[in-house]
């Protein structure tokens, strides 16, 4: 029984507990005055975390460290004047589709995706640079205040500046790795629903370091696994064939998960194919349970593909049942009741487990009438019960499996050509990993954001496929330029983000063909990260000539579409970047609604009252305008007024 407390409720613990619900990266370890090692706060993370710049001072504590992690912890948390313009020739069923292809820095993707999908992202699945001393890694400046890096991510950087090769020579060698991954593990948690899940593949090189790093952004009281991959032997190796990879797995908050009562299942493979042999085998007998025993082991010991989950049920019994009579009938631990149970052919007690029977007479013999016990061919064997193959087909997932590279690179092959991309995930795999954590989630979001080849959207596809669900992909890849001379570039793909596209077009349209009765989602709408519409005016008055001052009036950038504009307000305003858009007209003005009026935006350069009038008359739930639009502080003022009287649920905003 738990005692009472004695003691007023623990005040520091509680805040404790409510900073490591809010940044559990703070939290490490320190010893009470008795000695012993207790939770606390490391305020110099809390201070860098509540600031905008990095902050210094550090003190000896266990934990993770680096040369730079401060300035990564900082880039984290600084914001970007950047956006997202759609892509519209790039993207595949864009006017219905509910998937989105990010292109771009997955830094800056991270961060414009916080109000549009924060909390709302079931599963992140990402295979990161491995680090084994000939990968690049993303380059990001970690030493500016907040005031350089707005300034700079308002301009344009060239695509081949934002990678930097982190040979082993490097001093930094894990360093760099370390503060690439940082920053966007952090903003990965937040976009996490509380019962969401994280995957990350890696390599022997990082696997320490990385689970370390995600013990201090997600807390190690929410890792779930370590597990193996085995893809493949290494025969010219040195020592020792290391051809695994690692996936470390992690939940948002394990503790929901718990609560939600989470168990992670998947189907024995094989077993509808043992059960269709089953049955087989009893009709071939004439429904006699030993010659279809006979019939049904011959027929396993032909199969190579079956596994030991699933070959272990030999038996058939007299309802043509595949079982194994593999359950301890005796009491765990001892002590059970002890009673005589005759053998059902010699009439003799049968022995007694040591420990005594596990159930009562009562409940043992009526498991016995029910056809549930298997006795041996006397009495001298204890008794053992039925586990029946139909009625366990399911399994705890192992941590380690193998399944070999080889045959996801043929595939990818096929889709897009041949050597186009080397080392692709193998999309079968991960639809087996996507589907224990969103089988109750047929709905699910996954995000991956290092796409590469579009493994992981293919996987979503192919899981959608199986089961009928509706998962959803964000799939974001850096705009990362193919290698002249390269196959890739041979066929035809300028960037990595061509490859991606084209593969889960080609195999949207390969699982349609093959399947025609079965209706997937297989587009997705194209984005791709940029410099805000808005005009730069960041000048001083001394810095502003008369002359150009009628070229600021203008706020937004030339060559912005209406369509630009308006993904900038959806991220301003936090909504789901995938929602329906349509097109009209008022007054002879382009209008767009998005969700069935959940927001209305007219970016027209003359916006009259006539054309606020018949919008507030929709009741949107949000309408936006451009600011330049209106003629006069009087027209901006008499549009509020029109929407106040008309539609005052309206929320109305300009840019």
């Amino acid at each position: 029984m738990e005692k009472c407390s004695v003691h007023s409720l623990d005040l520091t613990a509680r805040n404790v507990a409510r900073i490591a619900e809010l940044f559990p990266q703070v939290i490490t370890e320190s010893r009470d005055a008795e000695g012993k090692v207790t939770q606390a706060v490391d305020f110099d993370l809390l201070r860098q975390e509540l600031s905008d710049r990095i902050v210094e001072g550090p003190q000896e504590r266990y934990h993770l460290d680096w040369p730079g992690k401060r300035a990564a912890a900082f880039a984290a948390n600084t914001p970007i004047a950047k956006t997202l313009r759609p892509m519209r020739e790039e993207s595949v069923d864009f006017d219905t589709s509910r998937n989105l292809f990010i292109e771009g820095d997955n830094l800056e993707a991270l961060k414009l995706l916080q109000e549009s999908y924060l909390g709302k992202v079931k599963l992140i699945y990402i295979d990161p640079p491995y680090n084994t001393g000939n990968d690049f890694v993303y380059e990001d400046d970690f030493t500016e205040t907040s005031a350089d890096y707005l300034q700079r991510s308002g301009q344009k950087s060239k695509t081949g500046d934002r990678l930097l090769a982190n040979t082993e020579a490097n001093g930094r060698f894990h360093s760099d790795w370390l503060s690439m991954m940082y920053p966007r593990l952090k903003l990965a948690r937040n976009l996490l629903a509380n019962d969401g899940v994280l995957l990350v593949s890696i390599s022997d090189a990082e696997v320490a370091n990385l689970r370390a790093m995600l013990d201090e952004v997600y807390g190690p009281q929410n890792f779930i696994a370590s597990v193996v991959w085995q893809g493949g032997r290494k025969n010219d190796s040195r020592y020792v064939s290391v051809g695994h990879d690692y996936m470390l797995i992690y939940a948002r908050d394990e503790v929901t998960l718990r609560d939600a009562g989470v168990r992670w299942r998947e189907k024995k493979a094989g077993v509808d194919k043992a059960l269709a042999a089953g049955r087989q085998a009893w009709e071939q007998s004439g429904y006699d349970p030993m010659r279809a025993t006979t019939l049904f082991r011959s027929w396993l010991s032909d199969q190579e593909d079956i596994t030991p989950a699933v070959s272990r049920f030999k038996n058939i019994d007299n309802d043509g049942r595949i079982y194994n009579a593999d359950k301890d009938l005796g009491w765990p631990g001892g002590g059970g009741p002890m009673y005589d149970v005759p053998h059902p052919l010699t009439g003799k007690p049968v022995k007694v487990p040591s420990t005594g029977w596990r159930f009562t007479e009562d409940s043992l013999r009526e498991q016995i009438r029910s056809g549930l016990v298997e006795f041996g061919v006397d009495e001298r064997k204890i008794p053992r019960g039925k586990t029946f193959l139909d009625e366990i087909d399911d399994q705890v997932a192992e941590s380690v499996f193998t399944q070999i590279r080889t045959t996801a690179a043929q595939r990818l092959a096929s889709l897009v050509g041949s050597r186009v991309f080397d080392y692709p995930k193998d999309e079968f795999v991960l639809a087996r990993w996507f589907d224990l954590v969103t089988c109750s989630d047929p709905d699910a979001l996954v995000l991956d954001f290092f796409a590469g080849s579009g493994s992981s959207a293919h996987a979503v596809l192919h899981l959608n496929t199986l089961d009928g669900g509706r998962r959803r992909f964000i799939a974001v890849q850096l705009d990362e330029p193919t290698p002249l001379g390269s196959p890739a570039a041979s066929a035809g793909y300028l960037s990595i983000p061509d490859i991606a596209r084209t593969r889960i077009r080609v195999a949207a349209e390969s699982i349609r063909a093959g399947s025609p009765m079965i209706s997937i989602d297989g587009g997705f709408r194209s984005l791709q990260i940029d410099t805000t519409n808005m005009a730069d005016v960041a000048a001083s008055a001394d810095e502003t000539g008369q002359s150009q001052l009628e070229g600021m009036i203008e706020s937004i950038k030339p060559g912005r579409t209406i369509e630009d504009l308006l993904f900038q307000v959806l991220l301003d305003w936090g909504l789901d970047l995938t929602e329906p858009i349509s097109s009209g007209t008022v007054d002879g003005r382009d209008v767009l609604s998005v969700a069935d009026d959940a927001l209305i935006a007219c970016f027209a350069d003359e916006v009259t009252d006539e054309v606020v009038q018949a919008i507030a008359s929709r009741h949107p739930l949000r309408a936006v305008f451009k600011d330049a639009g209106f003629t006069s502080d009087a027209a901006r003022i008499n549009a509020e007024q029109i929407f106040r009287e008309m539609s005052p649920e309206t929320e109305v905003r300009t840019i």
